[in-house]
């Protein structure tokens, strides 16, 4: 009875929603370990579209149990939205949602802090959504954070309200923001909002070990992606929690003890949003084909990403921190009309090959791509569910990506859709599915 970890391979939006949304099936619990609301994960089931915030998408699979885990930092109001949103669609939320009583909260001054944070003269600009996730880390880490388990206490509330107002006014002050760290009726909306969701908090450590104790099956659902981790990313241009692998025990308080394979999942090209280094970033012209031939638009901002060619050389190194048994490729089909399909194969700085990934910000930028170009197949793959049935020019690319990446590709996605899937019988991922 395998309980596994599916994160991204990348730098986010490679299309796990719909990858934790297929697998879901096999698994009694979906929980998610770290991020925000910022990360949005979007299912496609027939003609409804379901864009998941705190979530996790295996809420969508009647009788599944969705875990908000420890590591996550949860918006309050948006969580409500999102439970009520669900309901109304006919979801069975409140039955079957549990958040964990350790989980940080996000509160108004937090945004107020990230806008100055990142319009401070000077600071380099990562380009993040503003939603206030990064200082609620912050706080997390300074110790001054307030947990679920506080916030749903309206005693324990009212008083760290007080205190974190006091401090983050103190601290707009000095740099001269004029707007209102704290709305006058802001306490009372989240005390309103904590008795709504005070009823799914508890100890979800206890619920997962014991799950797992008990021959349950359980998945744990990253967000974002490993490029964006705090520690083995792109910094500076990084979230602010673990997004690989070692962040799932961390985040959840299910034991590594526990989990049995790790699934990456990699879009068959490459996109990332916001400022930083993105070696195989394509020109205006391949950029925009794939862009628009992807609908490469943020779920929850709409921001337009940034889009580039497979990385085998970042895939190596995803694949390395992660320990990868298998490797999901998402959005195959928006290759099918390229004439040829571009591939970073290397890496090289100075003119020197390097066989590593620069920790430096001035490293990463000094990145040049080696490329290798490999003919397109210009043929119908969408929506395709047997590996035999792709042309056999996708499977000379699929085959190219496994023998470079050193990594097997268990599956493929060739659609937004649930049935828009291909297993491949014998994989080590088919076998953890089991």
């Amino acid at each position: 009875m395998s309980n596994i970890i599916i994160l991204g391979a990348q730098w986010g939006d490679e299309g796990k929603g719909k990858v934790v949304d297929r697998f879901a099936e096999c698994f009694d619990i979906v929980a998610r370990y770290q991020g925000g609301h910022n990360a949005g994960h979007t299912v496609y089931i027939g003609e409804r579209k379901f864009i998941l915030k705190h979530i996790p998408s295996g809420i969508l699979r009647p009788g599944k149990v969705a875990v908000i885990g420890n590591g996550m930092v949860v918006e309050p109001l948006a969580l409500v939205e999102e439970v009520d949103g669900l309901t109304r669609a006919g979801i069975d939320v409140r039955a079957r949602l549990a958040i964990s009583n350790r989980a940080h909260v996000i509160l108004p001054y937090h945004r107020v802090v990230e806008r100055l944070s990142e319009a401070r003269p000077g600071r380099v600009a990562i380009g993040t959504t503003s939603r206030g996730i990064g200082p609620a880390y912050e706080d997390k880490v300074a110790r001054r954070g307030i947990r679920m388990a506080d916030f749903v206490e309206p005693d324990s509330l009212r008083s760290l309200w007080e205190s974190a107002v006091a401090d983050k006014t103190v601290l707009a002050k000095a740099f001269g923001i004029g707007d209102e760290v704290a709305p006058a009726d802001s306490l009372e909306r989240c005390l309103a909002v904590a008795e709504c969701l005070r009823p799914m908090v508890r100890d979800t450590a206890q619920l997962l070990c014991h799950a797992a104790r008990d021959g349950k099956r359980i998945i744990l659902e990253g967000a974002q992606g490993t490029m964006l981790d705090i520690d083995h990313g792109t910094y500076p241009f990084v979230t602010s929690s673990s997004a690989t692998a070692g962040g799932a025990s961390t985040g959840t308080g299910l034991p590594p003890t526990r989990i049995q394979g790790v699934i990456g999942v990699a879009k068959a090209y490459i996109t990332r949003v916001g400022g930083g280094p993105f070696p195989s970033e394509a020109d205006g012209k391949g950029a925009d084909r794939i862009r628009n031939e992807g609908k490469e638009f943020g779920s929850v901002t709409g921001r337009p990403r940034r889009c580039g060619w497979f990385d085998v050389p970042l895939l190596r190194y995803t694949a390395m921190v992660n320990g990868f048994d298998s490797l999901v490729i998402t959005k195959l089909d928006v290759l099918d009309q390229f004439d040829e399909v571009p591939v970073c194969v290397g890496y090289r700085s100075g003119g020197v090959d390097i066989d590593t990934m620069p920790a430096s910000l001035d490293g990463l930028e000094r990145i040049e791509p080696v490329w290798e170009n490999l003919p397109g197949w210009r043929s119908h793959t969408h929506g395709l569910d047997r590996y035999d049935d792709l042309p056999a020019r996708a499977r000379d690319y699929l085959r190219f990506l496994e023998e470079r990446t050193g990594v097997e590709i268990g599956c493929i996605s060739t659609g937004p859709e649930r049935d828009q899937t291909i297993l491949r019988s014998g994989s080590r991922l088919v076998a953890l599915l089991e």
